[in-house]
């Protein structure tokens, strides 16, 4: 079984080390971790702790960020397929635009942002899963974690 943690919406200026504790803690022992987008600095990827840390743009993501990142991505983890993308356009139907967007890849799971809004839901088979936002010094900043087996789950961490 691999665990992932996924964070998106981190909207930070640089890296900061207090986040960077508080992440390594609620992230201790994952095997990757997926942010997607509005990173806004490249720097803050410098917080994430694992073996692979693999991102995307977001629509807040400009310069170097979005020039050294990918609007979209397609791993695969334990043999299944995983689709990661920022997200756009308003929160009303955005778990099925991004459901639409990879719907010719045989996904499993879709993560991805934009709202600020956890979710974790099934539909069609297919995982939808965006972590929420995880803006540092905001009450309420979630993250998530994915576990791979024979099939993916996720969870919503408060953080």
């Amino acid at each position: 079984m691999k665990r992932i943690g996924v964070i998106s919406d981190t909207h930070m200026r640089g890296y900061d080390p207090a986040f960077a504790a508080l992440l390594a803690r609620v992230f201790a022992g994952v095997d990757m971790i997926l942010h997607a987008g509005d990173i806004t600095s490249l720097a803050v990827l410098d917080a994430l702790d694992a073996p692979q840390v693999l991102a995307v743009a977001g629509n807040m993501d400009q310069g170097p960020t979005s020039a050294n990142l990918p609007s979209r991505r397609i791993i695969t983890v334990e043999g299944l397929r995983i689709g990661l993308t920022h997200g756009w356009g308003p929160r009303e139907g955005l778990a099925r635009r991004v459901a639409e967007s990879f719907a010719a890849d045989d996904v499993r799971c879709v993560v991805f942002g934009h709202s600020h809004q956890p979710a974790n839901c099934v539909i069609g088979g297919v995982l939808l899963f965006n972590p929420g936002s995880a803006m540092a010094g905001q009450a309420g900043g979630t993250v998530g974690v994915l576990e791979v087996d024979r099939q993916i789950t996720g969870s919503i961490i408060n953080l």
